[in-house]
């Protein structure tokens, strides 16, 4: 690989590492149900994808008239981590993906996820990549704001030490690219064709850099980028 033209590089956790997002709809959805919204699991990721719960507390709290306690969240994330242990896999080419990049960076690579940090850290170590992000997992429940503001992001360049212009994101909505940009940091767009993801025109629209499709593709998009 080439030198890779920026200071660091940062991901988004579901969607982009891992392939979590039906997992977790579906037991929102059961969740949502038993308070009498009933949804299809697609239209519970056309909403909530790239949002985390507890933001959108008021929305919930709008169809069904009960109010979002704190035990309440602790129970969908109970329930929501078991199937996660049990039915979580890797994006394709993700975990390869990952490794080539952190070589390159000589480890200078963080998740910024929106969900909470036992969630990132259960969702690696299923996809043996936990190691590669020791030390650098940064949850949006863990800052002021969550995505869409940019805070995660600017917490994670912190981290490392780097300015956030000089980072890259790699998201794969809507949401958290428009956190990555408001950071200021250069964003790629993932957007594969399996349901989930915000499609290329969205996440162009969103203003990204780039789209791409598959993860075996961003180690050598990474190293031949050029903002000329």
């Amino acid at each position: 690989m080439s030198p890779i033209p920026f200071d660091a590089i940062l991901f988004d956790c579901d969607g982009v590492l891992v392939d979590s997002e039906r997992i977790t709809h579906v037991v929102l959805t059961q969740m949502l149900g038993e308070l009498g919204w009933t949804l299809t699991v697609d239209e519970a990721m056309r909403i909530f994808v790239g949002k985390a719960v507890k933001d959108e507390a008021a929305r919930i709290e709008a169809h069904t008239g009960f109010a979002i306690t704190d035990a309440w969240l602790e129970g969908f994330r109970a329930r929501r981590n078991d199937a996660l242990e049990r039915d979580l896999v890797e994006i394709p080419g993700a975990p390869a993906a990952v490794r080539a990049v952190h070589a390159a960076m000589n480890g200078r690579i963080a998740v910024a996820s929106g969900a909470d940090r036992r969630k990132v850290e259960l969702q690696l170590r299923k996809v043996n990549l936990l190691d590669c992000f020791a030390g650098h997992i940064y949850s949006g429940h863990e800052t002021p704001r969550s995505k869409p503001h940019p805070d995660v992001y600017l917490a994670a360049a912190a981290g490392l030490g780097v300015q956030a212009a000089r980072c890259a994101v790699i998201e794969d909505t809507v949401t958290g690219a428009r956190a990555g940009l408001a950071a200021g940091a250069t964003v790629f767009g993932f957007s594969p064709p399996e349901p989930g993801h915000s499609s290329a025109q969205a996440l162009l629209e969103a203003g990204v850099a780039h789209v791409f499709t598959d993860m075996v593709q961003l180690p050598a998009l990474l190293s031949r980028w050029s903002n000329s």
